[in-house]
């Protein structure tokens, strides 16, 4: 299956076309380079707008649907019981790519008991394991300016890894607004 668009779609400075699953008219869903947790997803808006007061009501709207359709999809495919929904909005929030992004985090009861119990997922996030836009760098052959040890049990996904989620997902959602007859359609 080949990518959803033949127009690229960037994420902040980065290439993400290819793991686009879903596009809506003012946004889009892709997959995550390195997830927390399997189903991991990002939403984004198509313009590449920094924080969430930049975009305009359409905007809001079509992200905050994606948003919602998304969230039901993971849960269901990955056989969740919950979903983490977060935005950092703003570097001082922990925002690592300068383009406003949605987590979409599928959860399990007692998935990260070993990690201090549910609420581990928010210093993941805010940590060097949910920094995006150090991953997504690193991805393309640049090097940081500062080289930093990685976490080892977490290894960047390939792009073929990514392509092939971004393909099931994408089959996912078609198969999903088919069952809800949902009216926030796709392009």
């Amino acid at each position: 299956m080949p990518p959803l668009t033949n127009t690229p779609i960037y994420f902040g400075n980065f290439l993400v076309t290819p793991q686009v699953f879903h596009l809506t008219a003012h946004s889009f869903a892709l997959v995550n380079i390195k997830p927390l947790l399997p189903g991991h997803v990002l939403v984004s808006p198509r313009r590449p707008a920094k924080r969430l007061s930049d975009l305009n009501h359409a905007e809001i709207s079509d992200l905050f649907l994606t948003v919602q359709q998304v969230g039901r999809m993971v849960e269901r495919f990955y056989g969740a019981s919950s979903l983490n929904i977060a935005i950092q909005d703003g570097p001082a929030a922990g925002q690592s790519v300068p383009h406003l992004h949605t987590h979409i985090i599928p959860r399990q009861s007692s998935d990260l008991e070993d990690q201090g119990g549910s609420d581990a997922i928010y210093g993941m996030l805010e940590g060097e394991d949910g920094d995006v836009g150090k991953h997504l760098w690193e991805k393309s052959n640049r090097r940081p300016k500062f080289p930093s040890v990685d976490d080892s049990s977490r290894q960047p996904r390939t792009e073929e890894e990514m392509a092939a989620e971004a393909r099931n997902l994408a089959h996912e959602m078609k198969q999903q607004q088919i069952t809800d007859g949902s009216s926030h359609s796709s392009l």
